[in-house]
């Protein structure tokens, strides 16, 4: 077998036992890796039944063909498990170094079920696994912890730890990856999940090799291209993710005051040309990546110094500073820090505190509720004051750990008016009013509002793609081949993951369809094709659609929150083009083969 080991790590927390699972040659062969591996495993292991924060909840985190390898941003691993936010499938996907560590210990991914008497951690290694008590560093943020973990285990280790707020089992706590950078799984509550099995890390490094059908092959094409990815990427290297603000603001495509509106002249000052002239210190990159999007910014003065540490990505800017209205950069990369270290979404955390805000500005709470903190649009302080109360679960943060949904449904009145979420989960930072094909994606994606699941906005705008029949960018606001290519973005996008590889490798068709059935022949000695990719990114994602559905997911769910069927406060040109998603859904499910309810029908 070559792409992989064919063999994962099953842990049983609360026996204390690990068993040494193998895996088919044809098992990758129809589901690749990464989601796919996760979610076959999530849908055997799980159901409707599963308390998402009770032992039996299943914790996996899969590996790629890619990892390993040398291919160019394909160095992330994917982690899915029942979410506690969502009561859904739950799935996060993160890059950094810790997939290539642990599949180099000579494993493709892992399973851990029951929980540990004690806190604990695991170290993964070359002679095997061990159960080691984390006692020392329960109560700990993630960068002391880790620390710590180095001391007991190795320097040249990588870690994926949960800082106080996945002990706690906060629902939108995230697992903090620390190598060479600092990457988060953020998304849909994994880090509540690891928590709620004592689990405080996992620490893995290993030096085995990812057996190659071809590898020189391999090296010769990832040299080819390895340029032309460089030159392409050249403004994300510069700007980082971030880079994108200022004009996202002025075409409608950034959140403005819990989404009431796009355009805000703050947004010019947390862009990522604002964090190039003022704390950037360094840029930072994942294992085999080109493209070093990552930041590393320093604050040396004022409120919220000292701070030394990775720099916010733009979603954490969209959430946490367009659409709190906070336009104090400093603040937000404080803000940000904290989030890493007590182990948080950035995207959630954002949101619910610009939904909290809102609750305020509206009179459904009082500074009685807020213990005393004054939850007005633009301050600085309380957004930082906030996500430290998130992260130790203290006071009113106890509350918006929760995520927005079920804040709203305790604060009553009508709170959940002004909850933007899809499937209980916060949304992306991109408005689905200025790209409508992100609107049918988000109602109609595996764990919610989600640009990831087709990243259809980067192909409405800029990029495209002939090997999926896009001969140029999607035009925007029209009903016409929507429904097809948001389809075949989900699928392009599902396969990517499973991959397990970085969406912005397709910037500036950097890397393309063609590339990855390339380099995934050359890789495992199999012919593959994008045709053949495309179907196992459509079997994956009718597979989670499948596993939602027997949670009771159906058409109903298949919609967005009132504010993105409203106008908004600013833009006008986005206001003429509301869409309509509704309308959609029917050419939608026939296309994807699901009943009229939504729920697929073939395998």
């Amino acid at each position: 077998m070559y792409g992989y080991h064919g063999k994962m790590l099953w842990v049983d927390l609360t026996q204390k036992r690990v068993d040494i699972r193998n895996i088919d040659e044809d098992v990758f062969e129809k589901y690749l890796g990464g989601s796919g591996l996760c979610a076959k495993i999530v849908m055997e292991e799980t159901d409707e039944k599963t308390d998402p924060l009770g032992p039996e909840n299943v914790l996996v985190a899969f590996t790629g063909p890619f990892t390993g390898t040398g291919v160019p941003a394909g160095s992330r691993h994917h982690m899915m498990a029942r979410s506690p936010l969502t009561g859904l499938l739950g799935e996060s996907n993160v890059g950094g170094s810790w997939a290539v560590h642990f599949k180099a210990t000579g494993f493709d991914g892992i399973a851990i079920t029951g929980k540990a008497e004690q806190p604990t951690y695991l170290w993964i290694n070359d002679e095997g696994i061990e159960f080691r008590d984390a006692t020392a560093v329960w109560g700990k943020d993630t960068i002391e912890s880790t620390e710590w973990l180095k001391n007991q285990t190795s320097k040249k280790a990588t870690f994926a730890v949960i800082g106080q707020a996945g002990e706690q089992m906060t629902r939108i706590a995230s697992i903090t990856h620390i190598g060479t950078q600092v990457r988060s799984a953020g998304r849909t509550g994994m880090g509540a999940v690891m928590g709620s099995k004592n689990l405080k890390a996992m620490v893995v490094h290993g030096t085995q090799k990812t057996p190659l059908a071809d590898k020189d092959g391999l090296r010769a094409n990832i040299k080819e291209y390895s340029e032309h990815i460089k030159k392409v990427t050249e403004a994300f290297r510069k700007f980082g993710t971030a880079g994108g603000v200022d004009n996202y603001s002025k075409m409608g495509n950034f959140p403005v005051k819990n989404w009431r509106g796009s355009q805000w002249e703050g947004a010019a000052k947390i862009s990522g040309s604002a964090m190039f002239d003022t704390v950037l210190t360094g840029r930072t990159a994942c294992r085999n990546c080109p493209i070093v999007c990552g930041r590393h910014v320093k604050v040396t003065e004022g409120p919220f110094a000292p701070l030394d540490g990775e720099g916010p990505e733009y979603e954490t800017v969209g959430t946490m500073g367009g659409e709190c209205l906070v336009d104090n950069l400093e603040a937000i990369c404080k803000a940000n820090d904290l989030c890493n270290r007590y182990g948080l979404d950035t995207m959630s955390t954002g949101s619910v505190i610009a939904f909290a805000m809102e609750c305020y500005e509206k009179g459904l709470i009082t500074k009685e509720d807020t213990d005393g903190i004054e939850l007005t649009w633009g301050n600085a302080e309380a957004l930082v004051t906030m996500v430290e109360k998130i992260g130790k679960r203290d006071g009113f943060g106890k509350l918006l750990g929760e995520g927005s949904t079920l804040a709203a449904k305790k604060i009553g009145q009508n709170a959940i008016e002004y909850v933007v979420a899809v499937k209980g989960m916060e949304t992306s930072a991109h408005d689905p009013r200025r790209f409508w094909s992100q609107a049918l994606n988000y109602a109609t994606g595996a764990r919610g509002g989600d640009h990831n699941a087709s990243w259809g906005h980067a192909y409405e705008l800029a990029l495209y793609m002939p090997e999926l029949g896009q001969e140029k960018p999607f035009p925007s606001y029209t009903d016409e081949g929507l429904v097809d290519f948001t389809i075949n973005m989900q699928n392009y996008q599902s396969m990517n993951d499973a991959l397990v590889q970085c969406r912005f490798s397709q910037v500036g068709k950097a890397v393309t369809a063609t590339n990855l059935a390339t380099w995934v022949s050359l890789i495992t000695g199999k012919s593959y094709d994008v045709e053949k990719l495309q179907k196992v990114g459509e079997r994956i994602f009718d597979l989670k659609r499948k596993y939602n559905t027997r949670l009771g997911i159906s058409r109903k769910d298949d919609t967005l929150p009132p504010r993105f069927l409203a106008q908004m406060e600013n833009n006008p040109n986005v206001d003429k083009h509301l869409p309509p998603v509704h309308t959609w859904l029917g050419e939608y499910y026939e296309k994807r083969g699901w009943s009229e309810t939504g729920i697929p029908g073939r395998e």
